[in-house]
């Protein structure tokens, strides 16, 4: 990684920043006031004049897009995730700003009031419509009743109310004392809790003491005002709904047509106007004096010449450019993944956790080999795996197609169900012992296949020998680990912390080897030779001295820690039982289940088979997952990583719906 800095003169400051933004190479920097003013001796740059009027054509574009996006015929179900809908691409000329500003504007001037225009109106019906069909159903529980909806309200002579009501009993109750109101009422609703329509008129002097009433025991139903009775006024709205209805599809077919026509063009108006609005947002990110501006920021060490030359090109060799090497502290320069193709899913993985320093070891590919091989131990069943594989394999081919990302995490897939049948078919689980049940019986003691590898004998069944798979697992957790003190001895090394190389990581393998031996010896009854005997009692005495040295009397509890991160390998053993014990239990529950109900006992079978089945795939694999990042977060990574670091992002351009035209003499 180097540190660029670019002096230009201001009348090539455009196509510099342009040629930046195509070729992707650099990471610009924010040079901050108190950096311009203080390290530079330069002005703070501004953010460009046009950026306001990028941004006004970008909100504008961006708004009918949504309008028309609306009015599209959009698949849906099964078929929409078989076959979904790629944008297409335009390819379009390599324009200036002011050719783009008058394609927009001429756009915008043909179009946009007629699209707002139909849009208002169909926002107009559809929120009478919703008007209409809350009408209808506040006044409906009052068809049976003969008056009109003008009538309610306050007259010169009478006040009429009506509303719902859950306590008719105390409203008839308070209104039997006033003479001059009569309440007439229809129940809507039974059960628990009754309500009932009410109507109630009064004389005009009676108003006060009757809304006193309303007010208490009522909910009050706002009708509009028509000279018609409910039933009437219904029938007249529905009417009135049908014919909005109607303008309205005919609304939206319009709307429809025009996104036909002129989606695709307003799409790519609205890629072009944002990436414009872009590059003048970044004006703001300078240093300048009054002819000159200064570009800072990151590009990687093998694109410096590659740089330096886009740069001489735009300024036509007016340019001044210097490379500098980065200091972690102040500069904290990003981190550039090196990852190859097949890992670049695994990189997601270890950003979940934390971005490496820079000049950190990137564990992206150890990381992810070691994720796959524990999710198939921890899973551990040939028939799960090969499903996995299936689903995989179809994102990989299908849907990848459409998302880079899907066809990365199906690349995955494919190897996280490989490394699981594998497993399965090395423990003799495949969906649990039902093919077993199936080829064979239940209770026979015959295997369908055998086979011996490196002296081996498999398959070796994890429910009737979890000691085998224990051995296996702390083995690999052990491998796991060292690799992980071997990592943080180079690390040390390489930034030349000496000290903490030959103290606190180096502490682990005298350890580790005396230890071992002596743990041999004492609980396991290895026959250990007295010279050995001897050194691994000097190897324990340095360990523990390193270690001393470097964490001081506390680092007694580095080694019970130690202890613990490796015994915690056995969640490998642990989640495997797990899969395989669920695995077999729905087995034998499908089948009693099966064979106690007549006729279609096999029915129900097959279907609880799939249920269940499915049901502890997808529980197993998730759990497989966490914890097999946990071993990579928490055990891999205590030894060695650090992180805290943030991605090398270029300038770079992201097109979608866009492409420029190659020029067929190039």
């Amino acid at each position: 990684m180097k540190k660029a800095s670019i002096l230009i003169h201001q009348n090539y400051l455009d196509e510099t920043i342009k040629t930046l933004h195509e070729e992707g190479i650099m990471q610009i920097l924010e040079i901050t006031r108190e950096e311009a003013e203080e390290r530079y001796k330069l002005f703070p740059s501004t953010v460009h004049p046009e950026t306001m009027l990028c941004t006004d054509y970008e909100q504008r574009l961006k708004t009918l897009i949504k309008i028309l996006k609306r009015q599209q015929k959009k698949q849906t179900g099964i078929k929409a995730l078989l076959n979904p809908t790629l944008p297409e691409i335009q390819d379009i000329d390599d324009v200036n700003t002011d050719e783009l500003y008058s394609d927009i504007e001429s756009f915008l001037t043909e179009h946009e009031k007629i699209i707002l225009k139909d849009h208002h109106r169909h926002e107009q019906i559809t929120e009478r419509i919703s008007n209409i069909d809350n009408t209808i159903e506040q006044i409906t529980p009052f068809t049976s009743f003969d008056f009109t909806l003008k009538e309610v309200g306050t007259s010169p002579a009478l006040v009429i109310h009506i509303g719902i009501t859950d306590r008719l009993p105390a409203l008839k109750q308070a209104c039997q004392p006033i003479e001059q109101s009569v309440l007439y009422n229809k129940q809507i609703t039974k059960g628990k809790k009754p309500e009932w329509a009410v109507v109630n008129v009064a004389h005009i002097s009676q108003k006060k003491t009757i809304e006193r009433i309303i007010a208490e025991y009522i909910t009050i139903i706002d009708v509009p005002q028509m000279n018609a009775t409910p039933s009437q006024a219904i029938k007249t709205l529905k009417q009135e709904r049908k014919t909005l209805q109607e303008q309205q599809k005919e609304i939206e077919k319009t709307l429809g047509t025009y996104g036909n026509n002129h989606l695709n063009a307003l799409q790519s108006l609205h890629e072009q106007i944002t990436l414009e609005r872009i590059r003048k947002e970044i004006n703001g990110s300078f240093a300048q004096t009054q002819s000159t501006i200064l570009i800072t920021g990151w590009v990687l060490s093998d694109d410096c010449n590659r740089l330096t030359a886009h740069i001489e090109d735009a300024t036509k060799h007016h340019a001044l450019i210097n490379y500098t090497d980065p200091s972690a502290n102040p500069d904290n320069p990003p981190t550039h993944f090196k990852t190859p193709w097949w890992a670049q899913s695994f990189k997601t993985l270890l950003t979940l956790f934390a971005v490496p320093k820079y000049n950190e070891i990137n564990p992206t590919v150890i990381m992810g080999i070691f994720f796959v091989l524990f999710f198939g131990m921890m899973l551990g069943d040939a028939g799960y795996g090969i499903i996995i594989i299936v689903l995989s394999l179809f994102g990989y081919l299908k849907m990848g197609k459409f998302s880079p990302m899907i066809k990365e995490w199906s690349f995955m897939g494919i190897w996280l169900g490989l490394v699981t049948t594998i497993v399965g078919f090395l423990t003799y689980s495949i969906f649990g012992n039902l093919v077993h049940m199936i080829m064979l019986n239940e209770s026979s003691t015959e295997l369908l296949y055998q086979f011996s590898l490196m002296g081996i004998q498999f398959p070796i069944e994890s429910l009737n020998d979890p000691i085998a798979i224990l051995t296996m697992a702390l083995i690999l957790g052990i491998i796991h680990l060292n690799i992980g003190i071997i990592l943080g001895i180079y690390q040390a090394y390489k930034r030349k912390q000496y000290k903490e190389m030959f103290t606190e990581k180096l502490c682990w393998i005298p350890l580790q080897i005396g230890g071992g031996l002596l743990i041999g010896y004492f609980i396991l009854n290895w026959s250990v030779p007295e010279p050995m005997f001897t050194i691994a009692g000097i190897l324990v005495i340095i360990g523990i001295i390193q270690l001393l040295y470097a964490s001081g009397p506390v680092g007694f509890f580095d080694i019970t820690g130690y202890v613990g991160d490796w015994l915690s390998y056995a969640r490998l053993l642990a989640l495997g039982l797990a899969t395989a014990g669920m695995a077999l239990a729905f087995n034998v529950v499908s089948k009693l289940l099966g064979e106690m109900i007549p006729f279609v006992g096999i029915i129900i079978t097959i279907l609880l088979l799939l249920i269940l089945h499915v049901v502890n795939l997808a529980i197993s694999a998730l759990g497989a997952g966490v914890h097999s990042l946990r071993l990579q977060y928490v055990e891999f990574f205590n030894r060695f990583y650090e992180g805290g670091g943030h991605e090398f992002t270029p300038f770079k351009i992201k097109r979608t719906y866009t492409q420029i035209k190659k020029d067929k003499n190039s």
